[in-house]
């Protein structure tokens, strides 16, 4: 189509260059108002054209994005004013978005603003950033050199934990069993003193049992004074040797 328009527009030319030569003043007017009205003719046809060669039905904004064109020719808002949006059209589409590249280069202002946010937000040195990033893995390290220690430490010590739980619990069963056989004999103590068979329920029973379970604690508390008075006269007895020797 524009090789079309442009051989027409070169034997248009040619045709007002003659007509020029051999034609007056107004005729030459008349006949350059004719090639206009023609040219806009001509144009306003091939815009036809490509219209109906666009079957997408797609916005012109979108058309232009699909093939790879700036979408808007035109400013559309006050968006497509600010140098943000023109940065970024150049940044896409280079020299064919029309944009001055001057407006790439950042302002002093720009410049000054972001040299005091990396101040701010980077206040480190790329050699500091690596030494403390060298020293938290030196430290992670350790950590977890000093895990791998403790938890070699306490398999080792399994067998023991598990050899004490084992005997806390056959401690507590033993304890539980002579508690039990011990209120057994204490029953059977109760039914001899009655001499026949009582049911336990009974107030009697309950009351007899009750007396005989106090004098069995008697007992008890007796036992373990005696017991412990003779390990203090033993603890004595050790300490008076010993000095007897020194001396």
């Amino acid at each position: 189509m524009n090789i079309c328009l442009r051989n027409k527009f070169t034997r248009l030319n040619l045709v007002s260059n003659f007509h020029r030569f051999s034609t007056t003043v107004p005729e030459i007017e008349q006949n350059e108002q004719v090639l206009i009205d023609d040219t806009e003719d001509l144009l306003a046809k091939e815009e036809e054209i490509r219209k109906k060669r666009n079957t997408s039905r797609l916005a012109k904004a979108h058309y232009n994005l699909v093939n790879g064109r700036r979408p808007y020719e035109e400013p559309n808002c006050l968006a497509h004013l600010t140098v943000k949006y023109n940065r970024k059209m150049y940044g896409k589409y280079g020299v064919a978005s029309g944009v001055n590249p001057s407006l790439c280069w950042p302002t002093k202002k720009e410049i000054e603003e972001k040299k005091e946010f990396e101040a701010v937000a980077f206040p480190y040195t790329i050699r500091q950033v690596m030494d403390a990033t060298a020293e938290k893995r030196r430290e992670e390290q350790l950590r977890i050199e000093q895990r791998d220690i403790e938890v070699a430490t306490k398999v080792a010590k399994l067998e023991q934990w598990k050899k004490e739980l084992n005997d806390k619990v056959a401690k507590k069963a033993a304890e539980v069993l002579a508690a039990k056989q011990k209120k057994e004999r204490l029953v059977e103590e109760v039914r001899r003193h009655f001499g026949f068979t009582l049911d336990p329920k009974d107030e009697r029973f309950k009351e007899v049992l009750a007396k005989r379970e106090k004098e069995q604690k008697k007992l008890e508390k007796q036992a373990r004074m005696e017991a412990k008075e003779k390990m203090m006269i033993a603890k004595l007895q050790q300490k008076s040797g010993e000095i007897s020797e020194k001396s």
